[in-house]
């Protein structure tokens, strides 16, 4: 049987993760390694200021106190007995598209896979908050880790995939979009006075390129974008290498 390494950033006992692994686990022997809490937000971060303390749930189940990079760290150099065959982070209850990509834990935990030479999936429920209805998601999860494991994914190459609830049966391949939120800020005082702010996001519907992964989700389809390890902008490298010889005069000025 394949060996699949679940992770995620909503913590061990997310009703996602768990429907995950129900999915999988007369396929594959199933290995968890997640949060001990949930991380969202926490992209590619890593604990390097305090230890990291691993709490043993069952055999094969560990929760981590620590980010879900560090999770998937921490089970490939220590806790595993092999090498698993696939990672997936989630089912995260919330969708991962565009920009967000970038702060993500769930594809921050599938990056840190990627970043090891392992296949990678980061999986997303795009529903309500309190619509927890994971089998579509958890079966395309199902059908995607059969797929990989019998195709196989370009090296260092993962794949984000979002699943709207409800779901109208067809599947895009698309690109990441580009930013179609804002960040806005809300404000408010402490007890004693102190100003606070709370993070949120206005989403704008509009102008969305059609190709993208927004677009397929607005249409009640599952996005799913193959995300490269290399963000090097190759026309700009090439464009800008004239500076060089401005800047490296700056080492013979006193």
């Amino acid at each position: 049987m394949p060996h699949i390494l679940l992770t995620n950033d909503d913590g061990y006992d997310a009703a996602g993760l768990k429907a995950l692994a129900a999915a999988l686990e007369d396929f594959a022997t199933v290995s968890i390694v997640a949060p001990y809490s949930e991380k969202s937000g926490a992209a590619q971060s890593l604990t390097l200021r305090r230890p990291i303390v691993v709490h043993t749930k069952q055999e094969r189940h560990w929760a981590v106190e620590g980010t879900p990079a560090d999770a998937v760290i921490v089970a490939l150099h220590r806790l595993l007995p092999e090498k698993p065959d696939l990672v997936i982070s989630g089912i995260n209850h919330g969708a991962n598209m565009g920009e967000n990509v970038y702060y993500s834990g769930t594809v921050g935990a599938a990056r840190e896979a990627a970043l090891h030479h392992i296949p990678a999936v980061a999986m997303s429920l795009c529903a309500k908050k309190d619509n927890h209805n994971f089998a579509n998601s958890a079966r395309i999860a199902r059908s995607i880790a059969e797929l990989i494991l019998k195709e196989g994914l370009p090296d260092q190459v993962l794949l984000n995939i979002n699943v709207p609830e409800p779901w109208t049966g067809n599947v895009r391949f698309a690109r990441q979009s580009k930013k179609i939120t804002r960040n806005q800020l809300s404000e408010g005082k402490d007890p004693k006075g102190r100003t606070y702010y709370w993070i949120f996001e206005q989403k704008f519907e509009k102008d969305v390129e059609p190709d993208t992964d927004y677009a397929a989700v607005f249409a009640g389809d599952v996005s799913v974008t193959p995300l490269h390890l290399d963000p090097t902008h190759d026309e700009s490298l090439n464009h800008l290498s004239h500076w060089a010889k401005t800047l490296a005069g700056v080492f013979r000025k006193p």
